[in-house]
């Protein structure tokens, strides 16, 4: 759920090389804004449609239509965009009366619009993590943790430094111990699908995603620590009471909407599953803490951080990302299996039989499938961001004027499934990234909270761990297709995304 706030980065910049990025993402985001605001090509002005209702009233019956309406929640803005003949619409967002103040938004509903919620001299992040509330500080041991900080914030610089180092002072761990834990998970499936015939991919994929992290960027298994394997279970309890007004748990419509969408689930009921999370990252990030303590963190504000950024972040964005990969990958079929078990065995076999990051980089068929995955269905699907100044914000056709404090709203789905950038929008295309027609729709991938082609820096609101993502998911798919010509799954739906179910792992014949 990553998917795209501040994650891990996989590479820490020196401050030189953050000097130079920094300075070079400028240079991006003014072209970005250049294309966003005041292209050379003037659009004519148009008053953004919409309305809010009466208060109270309009914000309930947008809520109501967005969680029970006809379509869900693509249905709900869908249904805005042919109502007004415009993909910038104003809206009220959930949840509303009475868990937060004020619903009314300006929603971006395409791909020319949404990119103006990455220019941070533009719109203010400030608390907008999950967009018109905030949930309480306690759920954070008492800290505004950096999901939440604007750029503009004295300790946001830092903290996403602290960040970029949980990562790069133990990269080499990330391949031998992704490999080493989603090899594990693996024969767990086979496992299961001899004795039952079938294998729960997202409960064995909690297990093995919380595991990996823990190894990999600390050296700790938290099996081995007084967590034992409650780790993910703490977490997605922990994640429900942020969440919660904001999910649908399939309960009776009334009963759901009072006690998840009008009511705040109080944090105490979480506090001891939550303090035993801080103890074990109080011990085992000893060292990344000193690291914090170094840039000038207080050691209990890096301890909520890291927590934050490897159980919400990290632990939440591979909990969404890998059952959607392992859910269209699935249903893509064996033709598609077959040219990724080629390309990943024959790169593996190229390079002395090794996994390796050269070997990766011979595999842009299974790059270009990760990105896919990410494009059409984002692992976070929302940004907000609200109006620093009065400004022209530009759909493919038409300007529209935004005045200082209004909230942005961005649904990612449909900017990535915009039919004026991508043809077959609704398709899942593996081989969509190839080459260089390919290369030149990766700027419009934005499930990162940025372009793509962008790098993260300290002063933007990009996920630092944007690459560090793409690259455990293309691990995932290589461990897949070097054990497996081809597999079978079910797909059913869950709070945080899809629940996937394989039916068959079909071993390698070549």
């Amino acid at each position: 759920m990553a998917t795209a706030a501040s994650c891990i980065s996989f590479v820490s910049p020196g401050r030189a090389a953050v000097r130079r990025q920094t300075r070079a993402s400028a240079s991006a985001s003014a072209t970005d804004r250049q294309e966003v605001v005041s292209p050379k090509r003037r659009l004519p002005l148009r008053k953004v449609p919409g309305d809010y209702g009466p208060p109270v009233v309009g914000a309930l019956r947008d809520r109501y239509e967005y969680f029970y309406g006809p379509g869900g929640r693509d249905g709900f803005f869908a249904a805005r965009v042919r109502a007004h003949r415009s993909t910038v619409v104003r809206l009220n967002m959930p949840p509303g009366p009475f868990v937060a103040r004020d619903p009314r938004v300006v929603a971006l509903l395409d791909a020319a619009s949404f990119p103006v919620l990455f220019d941070t001299s533009l719109v203010d992040k400030t608390d907008l993590f999950t967009g018109t509330f905030m949930p309480s500080t306690e759920l954070t041991g008492g800290y505004r943790v950096l999901s939440y900080l604007d750029p503009a914030e004295a300790n946001h610089a830092p903290l996403k430094t602290l960040l970029f180092y949980l990562l790069s002072h133990r990269r080499q761990h990330v391949i031998p111990g992704f490999r080493e834990v989603y090899g594990d998970l693996f024969g767990l499936m086979e496992n299961d699908l001899a004795r039952v015939g079938k294998a729960d991919f997202g409960v064995h994929n909690d297990a093995a995603a919380f595991g990996f992290l823990c190894q990999a960027l600390l050296g700790r298994d938290p099996a081995k620590s007084a967590l034992g394997r409650d780790g993910p279970k703490l977490i997605t309890k922990w994640v429900l009471f942020q969440l919660s007004p904001l999910l649908s748990l399939g309960l009776p419509t009334l009963v759901e909407d009072t006690l998840l969408h009008s009511l705040r689930l109080p944090p105490a009921l979480v506090k001891k599953d939550y303090d035993r999370l801080a103890d074990f990252f109080r011990d085992a990030a000893k060292s990344v803490v000193d690291e914090g303590e170094r840039h000038g963190i207080a050691r209990e504000e890096a301890v909520h951080n890291i927590l934050f950024a490897l159980c919400f972040n990290s632990f939440g964005g591979m909990k969404i990302l890998f059952p959607t990969l392992v859910k269209w990958l699935g249903r893509a079929g064996a033709r598609v299996h077959g040219r990724l078990a080629t390309e990943v065995r024959g790169a593996v076999r190229d390079n002395g039989g090794e996994v390796t990051m050269k070997a990766l980089a011979e595999m842009p068929l299974v790059k270009s499938a990760v990105y896919e995955a990410l494009r059409i269905e984002p692992p976070v699907a929302m940004q907000y961001g609200r109006a620093k100044r009065d400004m022209v914000v530009e759909s493919h056709d038409y300007g529209y004027e935004v005045r200082e404090g209004e909230m942005l709203f961005g649904y990612q789905p449909m900017a990535t499934k915009d039919p004026r950038v991508f043809a077959r929008p609704e398709e899942y295309v593996p081989d969509r990234f190839l080459g260089e027609d390919g290369a030149r729709l990766l700027r419009h991938v934005v499930w990162s909270n940025g372009p793509e082609t962008a790098a993260p820096t300290l002063h933007d609101k990009q996920c630092a761990g944007k690459d560090f993502v793409v690259l455990v998911a293309r691990l995932l798919l290589v461990e897949l297709f070097l054990r497996y010509d081809s597999f079978d799954v079910e797909v059913g739906t869950s709070a945080l995304g899809s629940s996937v179910t394989v039916t068959s792992l079909k071993k390698a014949t070549f």
